[in-house]
């Protein structure tokens, strides 16, 4: 079965932070890439219990392959990009791109 990680998308200092759940996932099985413009998180987590014998009687937590894709601004440089996995955390530090803040502007409703 697929599943599909839960994200927290945050900015702060020039940097963008995606910060992924994905307990259960050993780093090995983690793959994160960046191509055309579009950060991709990829692995897998496996059903380790169930090669153990066990038999369950309920079952919530998803295993298999997951795969989240995120459409990056043009401010994030695509070259310095980090990932960083700790108890079970991915985050993924995007670095924004030298001059590119942006600034809000109001927008007049007709």
């Amino acid at each position: 079965m697929d599943w599909c990680p839960r994200v927290d998308i945050g900015e702060a200092d020039g940097t963008f932070l995606i910060k992924a759940e994905i307990p259960g996932v050993k780093k090995e099985d983690v793959k994160v890439s960046v191509q055309n413009g579009v950060l991709t998180l990829q692995g897998e987590r496996t059903d380790e219990d169930s090669e153990q014998g066990l038999h369950f009687h309920r079952v919530e937590r998803f295993h298999g392959s997951f795969s989240r894709s995120f459409t990056l601004p043009p401010s994030v440089d695509p070259n310095q990009v980090k990932a960083a996995f700790n108890n079970g955390i991915l985050t993924i530090s995007l670095a924004k791109v030298a001059g590119s803040e942006s600034v809000a502007q109001q927008v007049p409703v007709e």
